[in-house]
């Protein structure tokens, strides 16, 4: 009578779980790469810092601040006589003060910040990658505010620096005459600081309206008829109508922000925010609605 084969025992040690690992939950993949808005600025701060124009054009701006405001201290005469507007380099006026002499060069650093703050929204549309980020970030508005709120403090810090430096440059200048001022005396600080917040603005305007306009010449020539060529063109209104709409101009009412003494016919330096805000805000909102509507 035949016998049973003997069972072949395993070795402790040599058994081998043949069954496949478990995959990861959907929840689990969800949560390891969920989207939030600390990811999604950090994201655009990366495309910031890779960017080297984004650098060049701050140093730019700062650059300008600098010389103009430093030139315009060490050429002013008390009896030079200018047609109006801002005093520039080697033309003064009698009344100017050291602080108007130093943010010269603001008019221009704007521009080079806002033109920085729409190449950083509507480029995206130009290259077509807005259509990648738009894809990791399907609910659109946190690539708005990260991109806003990335240009914004990285302007402002950078242009009060060099505001506080094209003062100080500057101050050697105007040494013996009456208008020169020290950083300590009353509301000098506050209106070097008042220019970088100007500018910080001016960047995240340029933000919203590269996002609603989604094209760098549109965006760009509508920043500059904005705060530029809008003051000018008012002027052909009556002169009722002139007076009580150009304090509330986004240009003028960003300078009552910085300036160091106000006019009668200028807001006051926290009206003058306030409203400026106000068409910062109103352009992101927008844009926002724009970025939410709209396919890229």
């Amino acid at each position: 009578m035949p016998t049973a084969a003997p069972r072949r025992l395993q070795r402790p040690g040599k058994h081998r779980n043949l069954s496949p690992a478990p995959e990861p939950t959907s929840a689990a993949v969800e949560t390891k790469y969920k989207v939030t808005g600390v990811r999604v600025l950090r994201s655009e701060w990366i495309k910031f810092l890779s960017l080297r124009s984004s650098w060049i054009t701050l140093a730019v701006a700062v650059f300008l601040l600098i010389v103009f405001g430093a030139v315009a201290a060490y050429t002013y005469s008390p009896d030079a006589v200018t047609t109006g507007g801002p005093p520039g380099p080697g033309s003064s006026s009698g009344d100017s003060d050291p602080v108007s002499l130093a943010l010269t060069g603001v008019s221009f650093a704007q521009l080079a910040i806002g033109v920085l703050g729409v190449l950083l929204a509507a480029g995206e549309y130009s290259t077509g990658m807005i259509r990648s980020t738009l894809a990791a970030v399907p609910r659109r508005l946190p690539v708005l505010w990260s991109k806003a709120a990335v240009i914004g403090p990285v302007a402002m810090i950078l242009t009060t620096i060099g505001a506080l430096a094209a003062f100080q440059l500057g101050t050697p200048g105007l040494d013996g005459e009456k208008i020169a001022l020290s950083l300590s005396d009353d509301g000098v600080l506050r209106s070097l600081v008042g220019a970088g917040v100007y500018l910080g603005l001016v960047a995240m305007f340029g933000v919203a309206l590269g996002i609603l306009l989604r094209n760098s010449a549109g965006a760009i020539a509508a920043l500059v008829g904005i705060l530029l060529i809008l003051p000018g063109l008012a002027s052909l209104l009556p002169d009722s109508w002139y007076d009580t709409l150009s304090p509330y101009f986004p240009n003028n009412a960003g300078s009552a922000v910085y300036a160091l003494h106000e006019s009668s016919d200028s807001l006051s330096p926290g009206a003058g925010l306030a409203v400026f805000v106000g068409w910062v805000a109103l352009t992101l909102g927008a844009a926002a609605f724009r970025l939410v509507k709209n396919d890229a």
